[in-house]
């Protein structure tokens, strides 16, 4: 399994297109990739501004496959516009215990 944490701030501005985008890419992620186990954005309740997408995929094949999708390359290449890239980080994780429901 792979899961990462990606965090990110949405510029001044920005906020409508930025959270469109966000369900346009998350639809996307649920219609198209069958090996993406979660793909889910949070905002932060003290800044609104502050993104987090918790993300996890069946396995390695299924990331690679996610990071190749069209949809992923419009995300990408929207993200100098609608996000501060000084504030994004990237964090790649282990599970080492867990309990989801619904």
């Amino acid at each position: 399994m792979i899961t990462l944490i990606f965090r990110m701030k949405i510029q001044d501005g920005k906020e409508d297109a930025a959270l469109a985008q966000l369900d346009k890419m998350a639809t996307a992620v649920a219609e198209n990739e069958p090996g993406a186990l979660a793909y889910v954005f949070h905002r932060s309740l003290d800044d609104a501004s502050q993104v987090v997408l918790y993300e996890s995929y069946e396995d390695d094949a299924a990331f690679q496959t996610h990071m190749k999708t069209p949809h992923m390359a419009e995300f990408q290449a929207s993200i100098s516009e609608l996000f501060d890239t000084s504030e994004i980080e990237v964090t790649r994780l282990d599970r080492v215990a867990a309990v989801t429901r619904g």
